[in-house]
């Protein structure tokens, strides 16, 4: 009788183990793995994968370990969308994405009803946390920027040093590139600078001769441009040449090798705003170091998600919890410490500091035009 007893008590206690026994923690990155901007997907992956081991080498996240999804949208917003169904049905608690505005944008309503935390470390359009606070949703948040920000510095670049001179502002016509150029534009206009051709490319056009003509013909001293590096290197090459000298601007779209790799030494001088220099901060210099160590440059957006993941790992240690409502309190009640620095959040999910700066290439790198 005992010893019936004592093998019941044995089999329960084993079957309680069982029932309360720790899983995994399903998280996500998504953004462009494949497409004309597969780079900067290349670079969210990275910074993933390598915070995910960084975290899991230290025992996790409330002790359970995270196992990481890399989603392809090919800053796509359909195929955006179809991402994000598969990883809430996937039962994926946060996601550290997307790359694209045009992606983050429609993907978030997913989120939202799902349940899941969303980070992105580079969508920067401003309808991305301004349209979900409007519909009082507490999911949205980014480890970047955003446009309104970077237009104020671009646009301010302009007034500095072609006030008076004709310039162009060019876009994309995607969420981020037409976004970009739009407040680039408000604060120049605003200055008293307006452009003299202003016109919009389709994203994967290969041919801006008559772009080019039209704008050696209204003589432009600058030309500013909203949109992704593979079309800004291919205007470039063929700005470079048919002659047109003209100083090109851009955005946060640059920060990466494969621009210089479609402009060659026709990118010299090829100016871009970005935020400051996130390697040279002493909070980066270890994860430098080992990304450097494999062989990696941890440009562009790398350390952005890596970030990402650093915020959703200490809201849940502080929160006790990975539930989305108890992430939310978190989230907005503290500061994080992150490989970029400190980052705390406003009531829609923006960070409270940062900013941008501009940047130039040359020589095949690019630094900090006053760094």
């Amino acid at each position: 009788m005992t010893k019936g007893l004592t093998f019941l008590t044995a089999v329960s206690a084993l079957a309680l183990t069982a029932g309360v026994a720790k899983a995994d923690i399903q998280i996500a990155t998504v953004g462009p793995i494949t497409g004309s901007n597969a780079a900067f997907g290349e670079q969210l992956k990275k910074g993933a994968e390598q915070a995910v081991a960084d975290i899991n080498a230290k025992g996790g996240v409330l002790g359970q370990k995270l196992v990481l999804t890399v989603g392809d949208d090919a800053c796509d917003p359909k195929q955006a969308v179809a991402v994000a169904n598969q990883l809430a049905s996937k039962g994926v608690i946060f996601v550290a994405g997307h790359f694209c505005s045009g992606s983050s944008i429609p993907a978030s309503a997913v989120y939202n009803e799902a349940g899941i935390l969303q980070i992105t470390p580079a969508s920067t359009n401003p309808a991305l946390t301004e349209d979900a606070a409007k519909k009082k949703w507490d999911n949205v948040y980014r480890t970047c920027g955003r446009d309104d920000q970077q237009g104020q510095v671009a646009g301010k670049y302009l007034l500095d040093h072609y006030k008076g001179k004709p310039i162009a502002i060019l876009d994309d016509k995607s969420a981020y590139g037409k976004g970009l150029a739009d407040e680039t534009t408000k604060t120049a206009n605003a200055g008293g600078l307006k452009e003299v051709v202003h016109e919009s490319i389709t994203a994967g056009d290969k041919d801006f001769t008559a772009l080019i003509s039209k704008m050696k013909a209204a003589n432009v001293s600058a030309v500013y441009f909203g949109g992704y590096q593979t079309e800004a290197g291919l205007m470039v090459r063929q700005a470079h040449e048919q002659g047109l000298t003209a100083q090109f601007i851009s955005g946060d779209a640059l920060p990466t090798t494969e621009f210089w790799g479609i402009t060659g030494p026709s990118g010299e001088g090829t100016l871009f705003t970005f935020a400051p220099d996130p390697q040279k901060k002493p909070t980066a210099k270890a994860i430098v170091e080992e990304f450097k160590k494999t062989g990696y440059e941890p440009e562009g957006y790398t350390l952005y998600t890596y970030a990402a993941i650093q915020v959703f790992a200490q809201a849940a240690e502080k929160a006790k919890s990975t539930k989305l409502p108890d992430l939310v309190k978190a989230l907005h009640g503290n500061s994080f410490d992150t490989v970029i620095g400190p980052i705390k959040y406003d009531s829609k999910g923006d960070i409270t500091e940062g900013g941008f700066v501009v940047w130039k290439w040359h020589d095949g790198k690019y630094a900090e035009l006053n760094g």
